[in-house]
This record gives structure tokens, sequence and C-alpha cells, in this order.
């Protein structure tokens, strides 16, 4: 008798024909299958590679819907690696969180800000000229070797229009007395340089941000109340104000940058060619071995149902069979219809359960196990004096 073993090509596409417990559960799928259609009493026209195919067919079934769920959990941590040419080997495994994507997604807003991002920004001047308000960026702004900064940055990477981030035209101020940390009587003096303090003594320890929001308003306040200096971009050109009327007015220094080209940053990131979504997830097919009673369970009563849907198409090609005497009618359209709808059943209870086993949902799960104990707690009694109890 033809076992699985010593078979020649026996699935379709072989991912499980080396492991040894797909050997073993490919020979008995057979009887297994056979029997639950009938075989003893009307023999089932299936062969055995057929059945061997449903077989693999489940499995892979089984590990791409397990794949899809392991993607919902853990695609976040995947962002940006290899692709590689073989995808395979992290289905299997749990990932350390990171918060890569969180710091990638908020680079932008840095980058607005002037602390960060991705894409470089270019600063020149332009020389004023007494009695002329209305200068072109792109025929003016220069370097410091007197460079056009704008064009030759186009020649060399071309980019959409120019971007003014910011015009260093205003008039500065002293009134730096509103940032002396160390005066402020909110603030520990000193860092505790001296030891005498009476009862009435108060310190306030604020955050290192609100120092940046109050030289963020002094900065403001340098430039829109404290000045009389201003400017307006109307296409490529900048008008300042007031108009320059010294002999010999300064430089007007420029900071610019192109708009923000997503797949070409100022840096090589070989993360952009990494993974990015469910199709290049560094995810292969689960090893047969490594899987389960409760996986193993599905894929059987899967294969059951592709063996069924099958069985019922061969005998849907003869509706009847003519026998002496009468007509032997065969059940192929029922097997189809029991087979397809065993098949929706089996998937829809499969992802129904691991709906509630993501990463996300067991998080919930667990906090709502905690809070419960707590509750629970609160009706424990407590000895007075040897416990301490906190709720």
């Amino acid at each position: 008798m033809a076992t699985f073993a010593n078979t020649t090509n026996p699935t379709p596409f072989g991912f499980f024909n080396d492991e040894s417990e797909f050997k073993t559960e490919a020979d008995n799928i057979v009887v297994f299958v056979k029997r639950k259609l009938g075989d003893d009493v009307l023999s089932v026209e299936l062969t055995k590679k057929q059945i061997w195919g449903n077989l693999e067919e489940a499995a892979l079934e089984y590990g791409s819907i397990l794949n899809q769920y392991q993607a919902k959990s853990q695609l976040v941590q995947f962002l940006g690696m290899p692709t590689g040419s073989n995808l395979s080997g992290s289905e299997g495994k749990y990932p350390r969180e990171n918060l890569d994507y969180l710091t990638r997604f908020a680079e932008p807003y840095s980058f607005e800000a002037g602390v960060g991002g991705s894409y470089n920004m270019m600063s020149g001047s332009i020389d004023l000229e007494k009695g002329r308000q209305d200068y072109d960026i792109y025929d003016e702004l220069k370097d410091g070797q007197g460079n056009l900064v704008v064009s030759s940055s186009m020649n060399s990477a071309p980019r959409t229009k120019v971007q003014i981030n910011e015009v260093f035209h205003f008039s500065p101020q002293a009134a730096y007395r509103f940032f002396d940390t160390t005066s402020a009587i909110n603030y520990l003096n000193n860092e505790f340089s001296f030891e005498s303090f009476t009862p009435e003594t108060i310190f306030y320890v604020l955050p290192v941000f609100e120092d940046i929001l109050r030289a963020g308003q002094l900065d403001l306040s340098n430039r829109i109340r404290r000045s009389n200096y201003s400017y307006e971009v109307i296409g490529t050109k900048i008008r300042i104000f007031p108009m320059p009327t010294k002999d010999d007015p300064k430089k007007l220094f420029i900071r610019v940058r192109f708009f923000s080209d997503p797949l070409n940053p100022a840096y090589t990131d070989e993360t952009i060619d990494g993974v990015s979504n469910l199709s290049d997830l560094p995810f292969g097919n689960l090893q047969y071995n490594r899987i389960n009673s409760i996986g193993r369970q599905w894929i059987r009563q899967y294969s059951l149902a592709l063996s069924r849907e099958q069985l019922g198409l061969i005998r849907s090609k003869f509706a009847s069979i003519p026998i002496p005497n009468a007509n032997l009618s065969l059940n192929g359209t029922d097997l189809v219809a029991q087979g397809r709808e065993d098949k929706t059943t089996l998937i829809s209870q499969l992802k129904e359960m691991l709906d509630t086993m993501t990463y996300d949902k067991l998080m919930e799960v667990a906090a709502a196990r905690a809070e419960s104990i707590q509750k629970q707690l609160k009706y424990v009694p407590m000895p007075n004096g040897l416990a301490i109890f906190m709720g």
C-alpha cells in the first residue's frame, strides 16, 4: 500500500513534506476522511493525493489566518525592518515592543518646531538696498560664498517650491529678566546652595518644558510686541517693512527648505524599503510539528470539509448513473453545499476566537481582571495591625 513517505510529489506545494508528524498525519487523514464520507458503505471517489492536497491546504489556511491576527498585534513593531528574500522566521516569535513608529509619527511636528526632523534646511542672506522693499528669493538669496541657495539646490536635487521657515528680521530686546531661572521665587534657588531655611520657606519644582515655553513666549514677544520690523511673502518675492533707509543696510538672513519628499529624506534611510504593510511582513508558513492539538483538530475538520466539497464536485459531473431497470442518483450538490457551509463555519469560529486574543484584547482582559481582583479584595477582612490595605 502506498504511503505518504514513499509517494512522489504527494502534495501540490510540498511545504510540509519533510516534517515527520505531517507524514504520519497524512496517512491517518486518508482513513479519517474516507470513513466520514461513507467509504465502508459506498466507495469514495477521492485519491490519496487529493486528500493529502486538502490536508496541505487546510494547514496553509490555518497558518494564514493566524499570521493575519499576529500581524494585527505586531505590525507596528516590524515596520521598517528588512523584508529579506525569504519571508519567514518571525511568525512564531514574540517580539519586543518599541516606540519607533510613535517617534517616527511625531517627527514632522519636531521638524516644524525646528528641533529635529529628516529634512535639511538651507540658510542664506539677501543684500538689502536703500529705498528697496521687494526682493526675489530665488534670484537673490545667497550663501556665505555668494552662491544662489535655492537655484543651486534645485539643480542638484529637483524639488518643489521653496518654503520659508524663518526670516531673521526683528529687533532684539533685552528682556531676559523674564527668563531668569535663578531669580524667580518659584524655582529651587541655586540648587539648595544655602542651608538656612525658615519654616515658611516654600519651593516649587517646575518641569523643564516650562523653561522651553517661557523661552518661546519671550521670542514671540520680541518678534511681535517689541519689534517694528515685519515682512510678507507673495510668490517668489519677499517685501520687508520698514523700507531700508541707510546707505549701508545690513543683510537679511532667511532659512528655507523644499517641501518634504517622504521617500527622499536628507540621509540614507533603508527602512523606507523595509516592512510597510501586511504583504511584506517576515511571516512564513507555520511548522506543522509545532502546531498544537487545538490547531490540528481544526485542520482535520477543514480537510474533511474540503474533501466533502471536492467529492461533491466530482459527483456533480454525473447527476445520475443508469443501472438495470433504474437510475442511481448521486448527492453531489448536497455534498458541495455542506462542504462550503462547514468551511465557512470553521473559519468564522477560528476568527472569532482569535479576535479575543490579539495583544490589545489581552491587555483589556488583564486590566478587567485586575480591576475585578481589586473589587474582590475589598471584601476580604484584614487583621488590624498586620496588613496594609490599598484600594
